[in-house]
């Protein structure tokens, strides 16, 4: 704690922040492999499990933490519960859309959509909350607008997956900073609200006889019923590490997770790799390097 409140005063970075920030990085690195295992689910199924098994995760953590006070002050405000309900709805969708594209065999749009998630957040910021870009910011974007473009030409369409995964984590980030309230009781407020619906639908699978937990294949219910620590644990990782690092450290090492997922997707799960997207990836990669080199230099080179 006193390291916490030291490194949050001094913005410096931490041993502890930094290998809890990996921690959660490679953790979501390796998440479509686990998301591989449950392909032959709708990802309805898995996203309802997803949202149950994540409250007692979360909730235990709140109570060894001693935060429940501030949960409990939230769920009585009804503005900020309409707050997390948008947070939480854009969550589930960007959850959605995940779990789909992994067991479709789209691995590779999902470390293209979280790459062009930084750079998303810049031109958010730069309309909503009218900040003013930098040449370097610009220079990022427009390489990003070229790889897009050379992806829609090759395909005959946007590259739907990468982009509905930008704007639903994009908005979602956006909004979640307008939550007053700390990251860990805003995610357990999140699966709370959601809990209801997908209760419900659990419910429907399991009397119409079409839910695979407790349905006779052991490896399927020990997937599912740790679909609340896979879920959780990451955030929980990320958002400690996060109070423990400078802002630019989070900023290069947020590429760890679409690094791994790339690799993943062209060498463990044989995805074709066009030769759109050998020019596209490449433009990403420079965009981001375009991006980062100020906080790198800023962090490495003073």
């Amino acid at each position: 704690m006193t390291e916490q409140i030291a490194s949050a005063e001094k913005n410096e970075d931490s041993v502890r922040g930094f290998l809890f920030a990996l921690s959660a990085y490679v953790l979501w690195g390796f998440l479509p492999l686990y998301m591989k295992a449950l392909a032959h689910m709708s990802p309805a199924e898995v996203i309802a499990h997803r949202i149950l098994w994540s409250v007692p995760v979360a909730g235990l953590l709140l109570i060894i933490l001693k935060r429940t006070d501030d949960l409990k002050r939230a769920i009585r405000n009804p503005r900020m519960l309409g707050m997390a309900m948008v947070t939480a709805t854009l969550i589930s969708l960007n959850w959605g859309i995940y779990v789909w594209a992994i067991g479709a065999d789209h691995a590779l749009d999902t470390a293209l959509g979280y790459f062009i998630n930084p750079l998303f957040s810049i031109l958010l910021g730069s309309v909503l909350l009218k900040e003013r870009l930098q040449r370097t910011q610009i220079a990022a974007l427009a390489l990003v607008v070229v790889a897009v473009a050379i992806l829609t030409v090759e395909a005959g369409r946007l590259p739907i997956v990468a982009l509905a995964l930008t704007l639903s984590w994009g908005f979602y980030a956006f909004f979640r900073k307008t939550l007053p309230i700390g990251p860990n009781q805003g995610f357990l407020l999140e699966v709370l609200l959601l809990s209801p619906i997908a209760l419900g639908y659990l419910i429907y699978l399991t009397l119409s006889g079409e839910g695979h937990f407790l349905m006779g294949n052991t490896m399927d219910t020990i997937l599912l019923a740790s679909a609340g620590l896979v879920t959780a644990i990451p955030l929980i990782l990320y958002a400690n590490g996060a109070k423990l690092l400078r802002l630019s450290t989070i900023g290069i090492m947020q590429y760890i997770a679409p690094s791994m997922i790339f690799v993943t997707a062209v060498y463990v799960f044989k995805e074709p790799f066009s030769g759109a997207k050998a020019v596209a990836f490449p433009l990403i990669w420079a965009a981001l390097v375009v991006y980062s080199w100020p906080m790198i230099s800023g962090r490495f080179m003073r």
